[in-house]
């Protein structure tokens, strides 16, 4: 069974026994929220959403010290390459095959936090699971077509506004994208960002009809 463990801030785990781990965005040394350390971190594959500080946070450590591939939209990706790691470029709409499953690159409407980049999200098939991890984004109409072109079983979606959408949006996200389970992400990192997940959990329930999961830094979901 397929497990999703959060890390705190926009930092996710996927992992099933025995099998290659996924880590989404590992914001881990500096991230006031985090209970684990870099240096316990193992992952064979990297997916970071853009190159903010908050999201490509540890990656190259994690990355050196596990020989990880890092997976990102192509300047993200070939910058890694430049500075020593594995890494696979892909674009947005892009979808490719690794041995847990695949990624496909999505829209997100954010900065990409390098020169000539763009920030992305992921639907992953994990094992025969999939898994949909927005990034850092504002909402937009075409999340309709991410959940109709992908069965989603889980949604992962930020709520904390000012960089990213704030809580109603995202219910608005999560009815467009119809997965069986949505979980959410980047709030209460600080206070800029802070934001009440009971209440989305409500909301999400009411309004879009989707399960709603709230995972505290270290706690984790099956799927």
């Amino acid at each position: 069974m397929s497990e999703i463990t959060f890390w705190g801030h926009a930092c996710f785990l996927l992992s099933e026994r025995a099998k290659e781990t996924v880590l989404f965005d590992p914001y881990i040394s500096e991230n006031p929220l985090s209970p684990v350390k870099t240096e316990e971190v193992k992952a064979d594959y990297i997916l970071l959403s853009h190159a903010h500080w908050d999201h490509i946070g540890d990656a190259y450590a994690i990355a050196g010290r596990n020989g990880a591939t890092i997976i990102s939209s192509s300047e993200i990706a070939k910058q890694a390459v430049k500075d020593g790691f594995n890494a696979h470029p892909q674009h947005i709409g892009g979808r490719h095959s690794f041995s847990f499953g695949s990624v496909k690159l999505t829209l997100a409407f954010h900065g990409s936090g390098i020169a000539g980049g763009h920030a992305c999200g992921f639907v992953v098939d994990y094992y025969g699971k999939k898994i949909y991890f927005s990034g850092d984004t504002g909402l937009f109409s075409d999340m309709k077509l991410i959940g109709e072109l992908d069965s989603l079983d889980v949604a992962l979606l930020p709520i904390g506004d000012n960089f990213t959408m704030g809580l109603d949006d995202a219910v608005i996200a999560a009815s467009f994208l119809q997965a069986k389970v949505v979980i959410p992400y980047h709030y209460n990192t600080w206070p800029l960002i802070e934001a009440d997940p009971v209440e989305f959990k409500q909301k999400v329930e009411q309004k879009a009809g989707s399960q709603c999961v709230i995972l505290s830094p270290g706690s984790s979901y099956s799927i």
